[in-house]
C-alpha cells in the first residue's frame, strides 16, 4: 500500500515524517512518502498534482493545524468530510457571493456537489474514529469578526484552512481515496498567538497519523 502524506508545511507533521522514517523497513507491506505542498491553495493544487501525475498513490493523507469557529477546543482533532472555497467570488450589493451565487460555476459540476468538496470514502472517514466535519478554506486568515460571522452563517463550518478545499479537489478529479485530517491551533479572529496552542495540535496530530496509518 502506498501512502502519500501531504502538508503545507515540515512542522505540522514533523513527528510522523520521523517516526515513518524509522520503521520504514518493518512496514513491508506499507510505503509512506511525504510531500511539503507549501502554503495555500494554488500551491497545494500544483505540488500535489505534479506528484501524482508521477506514481499514483493508493491513499493520500492531508494533515496541518486549522482555526476552529467556536465548535472545537483547542488541540482537538478532527476529520474534514466536507470543504469549499470560501472566499472566491465577489462583493455584489454590498453581499459577498461565490462563484455559485454568482452562476459563474454550476454548483453540481464534477467535483462539486451542491459547492461542497464532499469525501465519499465513507470507510476510511469511520476508520479514524475522529468527528467529520465541514469546513472552508480561504486565501486570507480570517481576522474579522464579520467575515467570520458570515462563513459561520452561509457555510456552517468547525475549522478553517488554507489548503483543505484544493486537497479535496484534487483527490475527487483523480479519484483517489483521501482523508484530511485537522487539529485546532487556535480560535479564528483570535491574532495573540500566545492564546494558541500550536505545539499541543501538533503533538496530537501527529500522534493521531501514527496511530491511524499504523492501522491501515
Amino acid at each position: 500500500m502506498y501512502i502519500l502524506l501531504i502538508a503545507a508545511t515540515g512542522n505540522e507533521i514533523q513527528g510522523a515524517t520521523d517516526y515513518f522514517k524509522k520503521k520504514l523497513d518493518a512496514a513491508k507491506n506499507r510505503e509512506i512518502e511525504i510531500l511539503l505542498t507549501g502554503i495555500g491553495s494554488v500551491s497545494t493544487t500544483y505540488f500535489l498534482t505534479r506528484k501524482i501525475q508521477g506514481r499514483r498513490p493508493d491513499l493520500i493523507i492531508q494533515a496541518g493545524i486549522a482555526g476552529s469557529f467556536g465548535a472545537k477546543k483547542l488541540a482537538e482533532l478532527v476529520i474534514v468530510k466536507e470543504d469549499s472555497f470560501a472566499d472566491m467570488g465577489a462583493i455584489q450589493d454590498g453581499q459577498f457571493r461565490d462563484i455559485f451565487d454568482l452562476r459563474l460555476a454550476d454548483k453540481d459540476a464534477l467535483p462539486f456537489c451542491n459547492g461542497l468538496l464532499i469525501n465519499p470514502h465513507e470507510n476510511l472517514l469511520s476508520l479514524s474514529l475522529l468527528d467529520q466535519v465541514k469546513a472552508v478554506s480561504v486565501n486570507e486568515i480570517t481576522t474579522d469578526k464579520t467575515r467570520r460571522d458570515f462563513y459561520k452563517q452561509k457555510y456552517s463550518p468547525v475549522v478553517e484552512s488554507m489548503e483543505g478545499a484544493a486537497f479535496h479537489y484534487v483527490c475527487l478529479l483523480e479519484t483517489i481515496p483521501f482523508l484530511q485530517i485537522r487539529a485546532v491551533s487556535n480560535y479564528i479572529g483570535e491574532r495573540d498567538k500566545t492564546k494558541w496552542k500550536i505545539r499541543e495540535a501538533v503533538q496530537a496530530l501527529n500522534e493521531k497519523l501514527i496511530g491511524l496509518i499504523n492501522s491501515l
